[in-house]
């Protein structure tokens, strides 16, 4: 069994700084791509940012130069520096990673339970 354990959501001013983090734990044999999604009410879920093994980044337009991914492959930890937070931030950000396990061909996606930012204007 495999789980994606969010946390550092919370309640934060506009302009302000928060970061997530995000641990994948179970019988896990490696782990391929890690990202951040984010889903605010009544919209699709969206890439915010998303990092492969070998830490090539990706950022959706509206968060380049204010957020960072980065990874930690021996703790199997992907985390968010969201930094000049504003109001269109307010969403639930989900942790996805994509694993592998051993005597098993490909990749499974595994997403986290989510956890709230909030940005007040």
């Amino acid at each position: 069994q495999v789980q994606l354990v969010e946390s550092g959501g919370g309640l934060v001013q506009a302009g302000g700084s928060l970061r997530l983090s995000c641990v994948a734990s179970g019988s896990i044999s490696g782990i391929g791509t890690m990202g951040w999604y984010r889903q605010a009410p009544g919209k699709q879920r969206q890439l915010v940012a998303s990092i492969t093994s070998g830490a090539s980044t990706n950022y959706a337009d509206s968060v380049k130069g204010r957020f960072t991914i980065s990874r930690n492959n021996d703790a199997n930890m992907v985390s968010l520096q969201m930094n000049s937070l504003k109001p269109e931030d307010t969403a639930v950000y989900y942790c996805n990673a994509a694993i592998s396990f051993a005597r098993v061909v490909g990749l499974t996606q595994y997403w986290g339970r989510g956890t709230q930012v909030t940005v007040s204007s």
